[in-house]
């Protein structure tokens, strides 16, 4: 193992014998009673209070006619509210000595903010401004709209980009997972400032609103200034999603021609949600294939075949199907053999068990990122929010770190033999092959 391998894997390792969460506090909760529901984490050792307001909206609510709609109302809510225009809200969250933004993803939406402590209380009535009183002014709608559209646009001239867009789009069929969050061109151009107020308002109610605030804190100071700006919302449930299913898994490869230095090889199959007892294995699964320089595509396909410029593996949480992927950049001249080698080891992983060094830096992998992810509060904010917001409950992560603990290499093998005999490949290259 090269020298910068084993410094990471030792970090890793070191992370998982002293995992951050083990000291993290204890996180109150309550739920005001028009249905919103807060949670506070005291952490009384960073001057920085980080604040995430999701809400159940995201592509999973879409369909092709409106896809994107969720990220574009998320980007106008915070360029207008009726007290303030975008270029004040951006002024104000400065003078805090923070920021706030606010984005549209697949299973929920988010205004994310930060400020220093003493701010806190004012940025949350910025928060609740921007949450509860946007504008979304017309003019400024089709400006964002256009900027979007060109984003979109743009994504077809990438290589990886043009390859995901067309695999996510295999594997998940009529499933709003099928696109970006970012949307399709053609439902883009259709919105308008109506259709973008009408979605707004289907979806901002309280039943569908999760507000987490991790920081130097006092839990009940922050339930009573919730009850103050949110508290007045009429009740309201959120709208249920009921996306159509994946389609069924079947063999399928396509080859596209972008102009690019690299080629990109991508192989994917449905894989488990978020709440499936599977969802751990498979994370260790995607690692121990995956995981950075001590994965083995990295190791094999790179430093020992030379067939890859880039590797990685992912599996996203999803409350619905997720799906993993498996990722190469190459040179062109050696798509042939970099194809057959990264299948060789999705078989691979399924034909033998993983040994107990690999499964055991797999795992420190896993926890390791996670503990490094979660040392912010901006941070804290975002997985306490996120994980109520998905059903799970902010508890789900101590239940994780214990389901990835007690993976078996058995287990690697089972989920691999599961997920992965059926894959969708597609092969994005510069030249015609």
């Amino acid at each position: 193992m090269r020298r910068g391998r084993a410094l990471v894997v030792a970090g890793l390792l070191a992370l998982l014998a002293a995992p951050a969460w083990a000291q993290s506090p204890t996180v109150g909760r309550a739920r005001l009673p028009n249905g919103i529901t807060v949670l506070v984490r005291e952490n009384p050792t960073a001057p920085v209070v980080g604040v995430s307001l999701m809400v159940r909206m995201g592509t999973r609510w879409e369909t092709v006619d409106n896809a994107g709609i969720s990220n574009l109302v998320q980007l106008m809510i915070v360029r207008g509210t009726t007290t303030r225009d975008g270029g004040q809200i951006v002024e104000a969250a400065d003078a805090m000595g923070g920021s706030i933004e606010a984005t549209g993803d697949v299973d929920y939406s988010e205004i994310a903010a930060t400020a220093l402590s003493r701010h806190w209380v004012e940025m949350l009535e910025l928060v609740a401004d921007v949450a509860l009183r946007p504008t979304m002014p017309d003019g400024v709608v089709g400006a964002v709209r256009d900027f979007l559209i060109r984003q979109v646009r743009n994504r077809g001239d990438k290589p990886y980009d043009v390859a995901l867009d067309a695999l996510t789009a295999r594997v998940f069929g009529r499933h709003p997972y099928a696109w970006d969050p970012l949307g399709l061109k053609a439902s883009l151009e259709r919105l308008d400032r109506d259709a973008l107020l009408a979605h707004y308002k289907r979806h901002y109610v309280p039943g569908g609103l999760v507000l987490a605030v991790s920081g130097r804190v006092r839990t009940a100071e922050v339930m009573a200034q919730a009850t103050r700006l949110f508290g007045p919302m009429p009740g309201g449930a959120a709208p249920a999603a009921a996306p159509p299913r994946p389609p069924a898994p079947a063999p399928w490869r396509e080859a596209r021609v972008v102009p690019g230095a690299q080629a990109q090889i991508l192989m994917g199959a449905l894989a488990p949600a978020l709440t499936d007892p599977d969802y751990p294995a498979v994370k260790v699964m995607a690692n121990v294939l995956g995981g950075g320089m001590a994965g083995r595509f990295f190791s094999e396909l790179r430093d020992k075949q030379g067939l890859a410029y880039t590797t990685a593996a992912q599996y996203p949480s999803r409350v619905d199907n997720s799906y993993f992927l498996a990722q190469l950049g190459t040179a062109p001249e050696n798509v042939a053999r970099a194809e057959a080698a990264l299948r060789a080891q999705l078989e691979r992983v399924q034909r033998e068990r993983v040994s107990a060094e690999e499964l055991r830096v797999a795992k420190a992998y896993v926890l390791g990122n996670l503990a490094m992810d979660r040392r912010t509060n901006a941070r804290q904010a975002w997985y306490l929010a996120g994980y109520e917001e998905s059903g799970v409950g902010y508890e789900f992560l101590d239940r994780y770190v214990a389901a990835v603990r007690a993976v078996t290499a058995a287990d690697v093998q089972r989920v691999a033999q599961r997920y992965l005999p059926v894959l969708r490949t597609v092969i994005v290259q510069p030249t015609a092959p």
